[in-house]
Parts: structure tokens; sequence; C-alpha cells
């Protein structure tokens, strides 16, 4: 695996709260492109209040993961490391959204906690690489 292949799930974790809100949109009343935040506040349909909440959720992180890639780069940590890090966390999150959407709380909050540990296992690989 390449640093490229750590690039392109950085551009699919940015694109990632696209995919939700679009689900949130199909998934409650009919949508009103005037004023969406007041029409998002108005759906009673869960699949839509999950889904809004996942695209949130994915916008929280994007920044931790972009950053641990990038580091991790600057840093020398090898991209076969970065690549297989960003490719579980992509993995991760894309199952997040969807056991998000589908209302599995208990299973949301341990593929969380994973992805959470691939931006800190790269983080941390970064800050040991630039150790002294």
């Amino acid at each position: 695996m390449t640093l490229t292949t750590a690039y392109v799930c950085v551009l699919i974790a940015a694109l990632l709260p696209y995919l939700w809100v679009a689900i949130s949109k199909a998934s409650g009343e009919r949508y009103d492109n005037r004023d969406p935040r007041r029409w998002q506040e108005k759906q009673q349909s869960p699949r839509a209040q999950r889904a809004y909440a996942a695209q949130l959720n994915s916008y929280e992180a994007f920044a931790p993961f972009a950053a641990g890639v990038v580091l991790a780069q600057l840093a020398g940590v090898a991209h076969s490391q970065i690549a297989a890090l960003s490719l579980a966390f992509v993995t991760l999150r894309i199952l997040h959204g969807l056991v998000y959407i589908a209302g599995r709380h208990y299973l949301r909050s341990l593929i969380w906690a994973l992805g959470l540990a691939c931006v800190v296992w790269l983080l941390v690989q970064a800050a040991l690489h630039v150790a002294p």
C-alpha cells in the first residue's frame, strides 16, 4: 500500500458527511432547501435524525484523522502503515454511519472507538518518529 491509498481515504472521509446527510434528507419529510436547519429540527423520522447525527459525527472525526495522516507522513512513518490505518479508519467510519442509521447504539460505539484508535495510533506513531 502506498501513501496514495491514505490520501484517497482522506478524500473519502471528507465526503462521508455528505452521504449521511443525503440519507437524512431522503428519509425525512419533503426536504425544504429554503430553510434546511429548521427542516432538520422538525424531522420526526428516527432514521433521518440518526443519519443527520452520523453526518455531524463524521465532520467531528475528519479533522483528527486528516491531521494524523499528514503528521505521520511528515514524521516519516512507513507509508504502508499510514495506508493500512487509513483504510481501517475509513472502513470503520462507513460501518459507523451504517450502524448509526440502523440504530445499533452499542455496536456504533464500539466501531467509533476502533476508528478513534486508528487516529490515535497515527498520531502516536508520528510523535514517536520525531522524538529525539
